[in-house]
């Protein structure tokens, strides 16, 4: 692993000698860039120390040994990851702004790039910024959502730097092998929305976020990834093809019809298990009773219609539980004829709806059980993705 980690000027660029030192300790060689407000935070010495490198801080290179620095490690890196990463940063990555020695290093870089934004709650979420954020990630930048927490101004929110551990966990999962190269894989996500009326639905909490990660996996992986995603607020994957759906019925209606490309389907979807018999055309008024009945029917199990398909995919069904989870889970992948299930606990707040990380155990038809520890989604994916590879390489087609 050929790492640039570009480090710039926030409150949690102290953690940096950290990083490089976790990040050695993974196997990488890293080479540092600071930014001139990086270097009031941590010491270039530090970082050289730990990294065994001199540190770049002049965008004009070393003119002892030749070249230009920017462009003589842009033919060395393969990830430039940048952290923390501050709104400046943010904004002179999107408009190509290159006036110090990692802005100017970055427009050079052709390899992945991941940012890990660091910065108080309101900086945060001024509308600037999550543009500047949505813009990088359309760009194929991998965006490492911050933490909430307590801050070092005092205020209390999203903006926080994740934990190294958690930052080398995402870093490696760009050093997958391209293993699914030639593979086509169907992936879907996401809740479905069951219509009661024009204005209301029956749902559920799933973010989509544990789907999302697969498709973008797989397709860092090397496969051609289609994506069926219900309601979600998170951006596609680049790279990655979208059909958009919002009922169950739609939901069906696109995975069958894309079932025949494709030889692996991961079905991470929260799909509806009922919905209303029938949606009313007009908004329910409230009235005078004081309770409202609804009659529900059974949504189509999709997953039972593909694993009874004559030339069925090899299939990767999850199981969202909150009880007995590792139980229900086997049973839930014999009663529906899957190769592996993925169950976790959506009751634990850490790991469950809309959370950043997961923690899962991963049941194979043979009975074996292999448990993936909390990690990034991303991280977690990939994990799953090797089994994947591993049942496919036993001749499982």
């Amino acid at each position: 692993m050929k790492i640039v980690l570009g480090v710039s000027g926030g409150i949690a660029a102290y953690k940096a000698p950290e990083l490089v030192r976790r990040l050695r300790d993974a196997g990488a060689d890293v080479r540092v860039i600071l930014t001139p407000n990086a270097a009031r935070f941590v010491s270039p010495l530090s970082l050289a120390a730990v990294s065994d490198h001199g540190v770049i801080l002049d965008q004009w290179g070393d003119p002892q040994h030749g070249g230009v620095d920017h462009i003589d490690l842009a033919r060395w890196a393969d990830v430039l990851f940048i952290a923390p990463a501050t709104a400046n940063i943010l904004a002179k990555l999107t408009a190509g702004i290159a006036d110090d020695a990692l802005t100017t290093y970055a427009l050079a870089h052709r390899g992945a790039i991941l940012v890990a934004p660091a910065m108080n709650t309101f900086m945060l979420q001024h509308p600037t910024v999550q543009a500047n954020v949505e813009m990088l990630r359309a760009r194929g930048v991998d965006v490492i959502e911050p933490d909430s927490g307590m801050l070092a101004c005092g205020d209390e929110g999203a903006g926080r730097m994740p934990d190294v551990p958690v930052l080398v966990d995402r870093v490696k999962a760009h050093f997958a092998s391209r293993d699914l190269e030639g593979q086509s894989i169907l992936v879907t996500a996401g809740p479905t929305r069951e219509a009661i009326d024009p204005v209301r639905y029956i749902s559920n909490r799933s973010s989509g976020r544990m789907g999302y990660a697969m498709a973008e996996a797989a397709r860092r992986r090397g496969a051609k990834v289609t994506l069926i995603s219900g309601p979600a607020a998170i951006p596609v994957p680049a790279g990655v093809n979208v059909t958009r759906v919002t009922s169950a019925a739609e939901m069906r209606e696109a995975v069958m019809k894309a079932l025949p490309e494709n030889r692996i389907l991961i079905k991470a979807a929260a799909v509806a298990d009922f919905a209303p018999a029938s949606a009313a055309d007009r908004k329910i008024k409230k009235g005078a009773a004081d309770e409202l009945t609804l009659t529900l029917r059974k949504t189509p199990d999709i997953l039972a219609e593909v694993a009874a398909a004559r030339h069925r995919p090899f299939i990767v069904a999850f199981a969202a539980e909150t009880d007995a989870v590792e139980s229900n889970a086997r049973e839930k992948l014999a009663k529906k004829n899957a190769d592996l299930i993925v169950a976790n606990d959506v009751s634990d707040a850490s790991i469950g709806f809309d959370s950043e990380q997961n923690e899962v155990v991963v049941i194979a038809r043979d009975g074996s059980t292999t448990k993936i520890p909390k990690a990034a989604k991303i991280v977690v994916a990939n994990r799953i993705l090797d089994l994947v590879v591993a049942k496919l390489k036993d001749g499982r087609t």
